[in-house]
């Protein structure tokens, strides 16, 4: 039989992500990943030494009340994720 192939944990994909696209965002996470808990790897991968920087923001829902969310940035590649 043939050796399955790694598939790539949480952390990897969103490296990749972040690599590919320059940013990624909680929703992001989710709809492209299928990745809920955005913050928690984004732990993960700064105590495996990476570093990151966020922007936050500011929007309106649907109902037009306003609100914001994080959008993470790697500021360098020195993990091991």
């Amino acid at each position: 039989m043939p050796k399955a192939e790694k598939r790539p944990n949480q952390c990897e994909l969103i490296l990749k992500y972040i690599r590919d696209f320059g940013s990624i965002t909680s929703w992001q996470a989710y709809e492209d990943l299928g990745v809920i808990r955005l913050p928690s790897r984004i732990f993960e991968l700064k105590e495996a030494g990476y570093e990151f920087s966020k922007k936050r923001v500011y929007t309106k829902n649907r109902y037009g009340i306003k609100t914001y969310y994080d959008e993470f940035y790697l500021k360098e590649q020195t993990g091991n994720a």
